[in-house]
């Protein structure tokens, strides 16, 4: 999971570009860049926060009235800043990319688009590959200028030879900028129009609330299988080359976007309000006496107040959490998750002693912060602890841009739900 803008504007747009990546933080930790275009591209990129890369000083010098930004969460590829994207290559016109995904073949590309086009691959991030397969596929067609058929015909390269989730943007210099979504939709990727000049400016990116941050509107999806495509001219060109059935994410839904975003058209927040309401139907067949339902900051808010809405208990916010602590899930190692949970939570414990808990939660996946939760509830004197989860159990691996790859990983891969209660130390889940 990572976040991806891209912002086609009638004057400088580094500041938009910060604003919009900002928005995206929560999708991706690790590092942030961005690449601008005024007759060159200038770039600025590394490992860390989006306001701890970009200083006044540094955002100055990013001039241009195109450019594309990301923040990472790495799924290929560690933590080293040459991992770090945007990617460029020069050949042809001049490329620079960004995506959101993760191509499992990535390594056969790798080799092949060496062996047969002599292109090296300097990294290991895998936007590289696609990257490289985009701009062979514009180069073998020998043209001057890009038309929509040209870019058409590119992607659909692309489609034959990338595997995997991908939600790509790309500005070609002096052409035009290109945004596609692999053939399934697996990745969110949306674009919208700012009318703030004699032709109009266009931004993409992974969420709807950053263009809503960036003043966009007419928001639209850019659907599984097409690519779009905005020429010089600012006119813009839009064909589904690839007709699979769609396969979003459910992650996007239940704990990765913003509740005030809108993922193939379905609002985050009201999802999680509508699962809060199907849990609360299956907690009420289980007898339980509760006493309180606390959520799990933050993407647990919305369903836990609408369990406590349906089943008429009392709704705590008791577990304080520390907003300059990352989320847990998405840190690259298991030895930061593991400490960091005990520093990012600090319980109320007020509101847990000699109480009947019911914790919400979006998922369980390795168990470590669910685990850790428990423990600091029970250390405030709770009687009972109950896990309330609004996401199917995760038993299988995910190669498609979620860090959970090994069938070994998930607390429940070979356990029903009181045998998870009993690995995470809670009474009932």
């Amino acid at each position: 999971m990572c976040g991806i803008i891209g912002l086609f504007g009638n004057a400088d747009i580094f500041r938009d570009l910060y604003q919009g990546l900002l928005s995206v933080q929560h999708r991706g930790q690790d590092s942030a860049g961005i690449v601008t275009y005024s007759g060159r591209f200038h770039t600025k990129k590394g490992n860390g926060l989006v306001q701890d890369i970009f200083t006044p000083e540094n955002i100055e010098r990013l001039r241009g009235p195109v450019g594309i930004g990301h923040t990472r969460y790495p799924t290929i590829g560690g933590g080293r800043g040459d991992d770090a994207q945007p990617f460029l290559v020069n050949s042809p016109f001049g490329i620079v990319m960004v995506h959101n995904g993760n191509v499992i073949n990535y390594r056969e590309l790798k080799k092949s688009l060496f062996e047969k086009y002599h292109r090296l691959l300097n990294s290991d991030n895998d936007v590289e590959a696609v990257l490289n397969v985009f701009a062979e596929e514009l180069a073998s067609q020998r043209t001057k200028r890009l038309s929509p058929q040209n870019v058409y015909k590119a992607v659909e390269g692309v489609y034959k030879k990338v595997k995997g989730s991908y939600s790509v943007i790309a500005y070609v210099a002096g052409q035009g900028m290109v945004a596609f979504r692999d053939p399934y939709g697996i990745k969110p990727l949306v674009y919208g129009i700012r009318r703030d000049g004699l032709v109009p400016s266009y931004a993409f990116a992974s969420e709807s609330v950053a263009l809503n941050i960036m003043g966009f509107t007419e928001i639209r999806n850019v659907e599984a299988g097409e690519a779009v495509f905005l020429d010089q001219g600012r006119t813009l060109h839009r064909h589904r080359i690839a007709k699979c059935p769609h396969s979003p994410c459910l992650f996007e839904w239940v704990y990765f976007a913003r509740p005030d975003s809108f993922i193939d058209n379905v609002n985050v927040y009201l999802c999680r309000v509508e699962l809060g309401r199907l849990l609360a139907e299956e907690v009420r067949k289980q007898d339980l006496k509760i006493d309180v339902v606390v959520p799990v900051p933050d993407s647990a808010r919305d369903a836990a107040i609408e369990i406590a809405r349906g089943l008429n208990l009392k709704y705590r916010e008791a577990l304080v959490k520390n907003r300059y602590i990352g989320r847990t899930f998405i840190m690259p190692a298991e030895e930061k998750r593991r400490s960091s949970v005990r520093m990012k939570l600090n319980p109320i414990a007020s509101e847990f002693k000699g109480k009947n808990v019911l914790l919400v939660d979006d998922s369980i996946v390795r168990g470590n912060t669910s685990r850790a939760i428990v423990e600091l509830v029970r250390e405030c004197g709770a009687k009972k602890v109950y896990f309330a989860i609004y996401s199917p159990p995760l038993r299988y691996p995910c190669v498609y841009g979620i860090d959970m790859q090994t069938r070994t990983e998930f607390v429940a891969r070979s356990a029903d739900a009181d045998q998870v209660a009993k690995k995470i130390g809670a009474d009932k889940v």
